[in-house]
C-alpha cells in the first residue's frame, strides 16, 4: 500500500495549500451539508462526522459564514436542504491500475458525463459498478505527521487499544488503520494521547497493487488529478503503486 499512501499524502498536503480555494470550498461545504443532514444535526459534539468535516474546513482555512452556511443547507433552513447523492465511479487508468471516485452529485447526467470525458481523455476507461470495487476494502485511516518515533508508538499503542487495527510509521508521519466503525474511538484515542490527527477519514484501501513504470505512472497522475479537480469529485482512489522516481517526476504536475 505504499505506493497508495504516498499518493494520498501527496494529494492530502497539496489541498491544504491549494491555489484553488473555490472549489476546494465548494467540496468541502457538500461534505459538509450531507454530514449534517446524515451524521446526526448540526451540533458537532453529538455528531462525528460534522465534527471531521468541520475540523477539515478550518484545517484548509474556510471562512466560518461557509461552513455555517453548509450546516443551514444541510438541515434545510429556509427550504434549501442539500439534494446531494452519493455515487461511485470505476474504471482503470493507462497500465491496468484501477480508480474509484466518489461523487457527491445533484445531477446525475453532468456528473457521469464530466467523469467519461475524464477518463477518455486521460486514456483511462470508465467501468461498470462492480468492476474495480473488489479491488479495495473500507477503511478508517488516521494520519498524524511531524511526529517522533517514541511519540508515534505511544500513540499507536493507544489507537490499538480503542480498536485500530494497524499502524506504520514513514517519513515522519504516523498513518493508523483500523475498521470504519472504529474511527470515532481511534480519533478520539489519538487526541487523548497528546496528538492532533492530521488527516482522520474513511478510505478505499486497495487490497491488491498495481506497480507502474514511469510512463504511465505520469498518465495516471494526471488521470487522477484530472478526476479530482471535477466538481462532483469527492474522493479518489487508486490501486496504482508509484515509485518515488515517478512521484518526484510527476507528482507536482
Amino acid at each position: 500500500m505504499s505506493g497508495h499512501s504516498k499518493w494520498s499524502t501527496i494529494k492530502h498536503k497539496k489541498a491544504a495549500l491549494d491555489a484553488k480555494k473555490g472549489a476546494l470550498f465548494t467540496k468541502l461545504a457538500r461534505d459538509i451539508a450531507v454530514a449534517a443532514r446524515e451524521g446526526g444535526g448540526g451540533d458537532p459534539a453529538m455528531n462525528f462526522r460534522l465534527r471531521l468535516m468541520m475540523d477539515k474546513a478550518r484545517a484548509a482555512n474556510m471562512p466560518a459564514d461557509n461552513v455555517d452556511r453548509a450546516v443551514k443547507k444541510g438541515l434545510g433552513a429556509g427550504g434549501d436542504g442539500a439534494a446531494y447523492e452519493e455515487i461511485v465511479y470505476e474504471g482503470y487508468a493507462p497500465g491496468g491500475a484501477a480508480i474509484m471516485a466518489k461523487a457527491l452529485t445533484d445531477n446525475r447526467n453532468r456528473t457521469a458525463s464530466a467523469v467519461r470525458a475524464a477518463f477518455a481523455r486521460g486514456g483511462g476507461n470508465l467501468g461498470e459498478a462492480g468492476s474495480v470495487a473488489w479491488m479495495f476494502e473500507s477503511k478508517a485511516v488516521v494520519t498524524i505527521e511531524r511526529i517522533s518515533e517514541e511519540q508515534a508508538e505511544e500513540v499507536a499503542l493507544a489507537a490499538i487499544d480503542a480498536g485500530a487495527e494497524d499502524f506504520k510509521v514513514e517519513d515522519g508521519a504516523l498513518e493508523i488503520t483500523g475498521e470504519p466503525a472504529a474511527l470515532e474511538a481511534i480519533t478520539g484515542a489519538v487526541k487523548e494521547a497528546g496528538a492532533e490527527p492530521a488527516q482522520a477519514t474513511v478510505t478505499m484501501a486497495p487490497t491488491t497493487i498495481v506497480d507502474l513504470d514511469s510512463p504511465r505512472a505520469g498518465q495516471t497522475l494526471r488521470l487522477l488529478d484530472v478526476i479530482e479537480d471535477l466538481d462532483d469529485i469527492q474522493q479518489v482512489f487508486t490501486n496504482a503503486n508509484f515509485t518515488d522516481e515517478a512521484l518526484e517526476k510527476y507528482g507536482g504536475e
